[in-house]
């Protein structure tokens, strides 16, 4: 809706995708400090039976599997926002650095320290999770 009625800031001939993710992250920042945040809703699990292929595998591997996806779901929640937002749109969406950059509107030397850093930190919670284990 944001997007919308802004539109008219965009300018044509410049990078729409990149736009459009910092109206999306504008948005999230001020929801996630505003008074009332809004409630976690999971785009995962939102008819999710339908989309994916029937299991293969032993019960085991499933469960190892959805034990490791968890695991991973959970450092990258435990991460601060400013190196999650910037794995996720670098590992997950697969941005270009420069992109990155331009929508976060950071330099792109601060975009690679910060995936490095995220990338450091989330092996650290994952090795840890596993001496748990």
């Amino acid at each position: 809706m944001r997007a919308l009625k802004g539109f008219g800031s965009f300018q044509p001939g410049t990078n729409f995708a990149a736009w459009i993710f910092r109206i999306l992250r504008n948005t999230f920042l001020t929801l996630r400090s505003g008074p009332k945040m809004a409630p976690h809703l999971s785009v995962d699990e939102e008819g999710e039976e339908n989309l994916l292929p029937a299991a293969a595998g032993t019960p085991e591997s499933i469960l190892l599997t959805a034990s490791t996806q968890q695991q991973i779901q959970a450092a990258l929640e435990r991460l601060p926002v400013i190196y999650r937002e910037v794995i996720l749109l670098c590992d997950v969406e697969e941005m270009k650095y420069r992109d990155i950059a331009e929508m976060l509107n950071v330099p792109i030397g601060t975009v690679m320290s910060r995936l490095a850093r995220a990338r450091r930190s989330l092996r650290g919670m994952l090795a840890e999770e596993r001496l748990r284990i």
